[in-house]
């Protein structure tokens, strides 16, 4: 019965002596590893970096210059006035429609005013000498409209082109025949800034 109670004692002892490591164990928390070590303190060095390199020269930005062989940059106004690259469009006997005819030469007009974007117009209504003046100056003025709606729809700004009405006051052709009437039967066009 011996060996049976020392084995039994020597287990308990071994047993007992766990229990107690264990609880010694278990009331200390395990070893926390340090947090990592704190910067240094600043210094009067300052650290240089490189500098990035430098980026490459660019060109700078100027709108382009048309330079046409026709020369229509270098002329002063009245030059270009005089020798006008905008065609007049002509109108029928108490009209102000557009014609197939007028249509024509306002996409010319537009191209032009596409390439010599600077261009600033004013189109003139005139009229023959038959009608009132009153009546002259109104169908006048809804002639200059009709071309400028017409070159607004065709993509250049309305900013770019202003109206006036003549009507009958300054003829083209002081005629007072059927030919002089039809030239004077216009919507004229004035470069008046550049």
């Amino acid at each position: 019965m011996r060996t049976i109670r020392s084995i039994s004692v020597t287990r308990l002892l071994g047993i007992g002596l766990t229990g107690i490591v264990l609880a010694a164990c278990a009331r200390n928390p395990p070893p926390v590893e340090p947090d990592a070590p704190p910067p240094p303190p600043p210094t009067n060095q300052t650290i240089r970096t490189p500098p990035p390199p430098p980026a490459p020269p660019q060109e700078p930005q100027t709108p382009p210059t048309i330079v046409n062989e026709d020369g229509f940059t270098s002329r002063s106004l009245e030059d270009l006035n005089r020798e006008s690259p905008l065609q007049p469009v002509f109108f029928e006997y108490d009209q102000f429609n557009m014609s197939l005819q007028g249509q024509s030469v306002l996409q010319a007009n537009a191209e032009i005013l596409r390439q010599y974007t600077s261009w600033v117009i004013t189109i003139e209504g005139h009229c023959d000498e038959r009608g009132s003046p009153e009546y002259n100056l109104s169908l006048g003025e809804r002639r200059a409209l009709t071309a400028q709606e017409y070159l607004v729809v065709m993509g250049i700004s309305a900013d770019r082109i202003n109206t006036v009405s003549y009507g009958k006051e300054f003829p083209f052709d002081p005629g007072s025949t059927p030919e002089a009437w039809e030239r004077n039967r216009r919507a004229h066009f004035v470069i008046t800034n550049r």
